[in-house]
């Protein structure tokens, strides 16, 4: 075997063996504890974590890591884009994750992912290093781009209501939770199909309403019970409140989102 070969083989051990390793994570925040709990969630995940609390602090680990995570402002007058931009400099093809309390400014590049504090979960954040992680390593990036659009909805909303978003035609795009349990079907089931043809009954009440909403671009409230989505009656001491309202979907086509709540009735003096 020629010393050329042996060399080649070398080589691509030592790259394989370098994306085999786990990626480093350089976590920048003012405050201790937003740093201990992110480094420790990310360790289980997997990540290894490198923490700074000011500007010099992350600039001395920028040659050690593989992504960045910065917060924005850090008190005393110092942003997170100034590492950023460092960064940028020193070391291009390392991504970086920006995170701020109001997305009203660009801050960073545009090849900067940004992620709204107080309203993006850590479960955004993992998701996010898993696309980075992927491209640097190489692989295919598969994120659920539907599921994760939707999901602020219901977010804002909160876990308890019913919601559920659907095309003009009837056609679900998503699910939460609580859907999916009151309708007794796993929330990958309703993707793509039409509720009209799941549940006829419901064609002569809801598909004009559907189609209005999404032309319109008006809200429906009703209180009247007409079994959308076969609500389960909870008495006669409850009533169903339900909101629909036109959402711009994640391929940019006009649809409705529809929430539904159970209210108690107030008792007629």
């Amino acid at each position: 075997m020629s010393n050329e070969t042996e060399n080649s083989r070398s080589r691509e051990s030592d790259s394989s063996q370098a994306l085999a390793d786990p990626i480093r994570v350089l976590l920048l925040d003012d405050h201790p504890e937003n740093l201990l709990l992110r480094s420790t969630i990310l360790r289980k995940h997997g990540y290894l974590t490198e923490t700074a609390s000011t500007v010099e602090e992350a600039i001395k680990l920028l040659d050690e890591i593989d992504i960045a995570v910065l917060d924005y402002h850090l008190g005393a007058g110092q942003f997170g884009t100034e590492v950023a931009n460092a960064l940028r400099r020193q070391r291009p093809e390392v991504p970086i994750i920006i995170l701020s309390a109001t997305l009203e400014r660009r801050f960073g590049g545009v090849e900067d992912m940004h992620l709204l504090k107080g309203y993006s979960s850590i479960d955004d954040l993992v998701t996010a290093l898993r696309s980075f992680e992927a491209k640097l390593r190489g692989k295919p990036v598969v994120v659920n781009a539907r599921d994760f659009f939707y999901s602020r909805i219901n977010m804002a909303v909160g876990e308890d209501v019913f919601l559920e978003v659907l095309d003009s035609e009837g056609n679900w795009q998503y699910v939460n939770d609580t859907c999916a349990r009151l309708l007794e079907r796993p929330r990958d089931w309703f993707p793509g199909r039409n509720i009209f043809v799941e549940m006829p009954e419901l064609a002569s009440d809801w598909r004009d309403i559907l189609r209005t909403v999404a032309v319109t671009r008006e809200t429906y409230i009703d209180r009247t019970y007409r079994g959308l989505l076969n609500l389960p009656r909870k008495g006669e001491e409850w009533v169903w409140s339900v909101l629909a309202f036109p959402i711009t979907l994640h391929n940019r086509e006009t649809g409705v989102v529809v929430t539904a709540r159970a209210l108690e009735r107030k008792p007629m003096v």
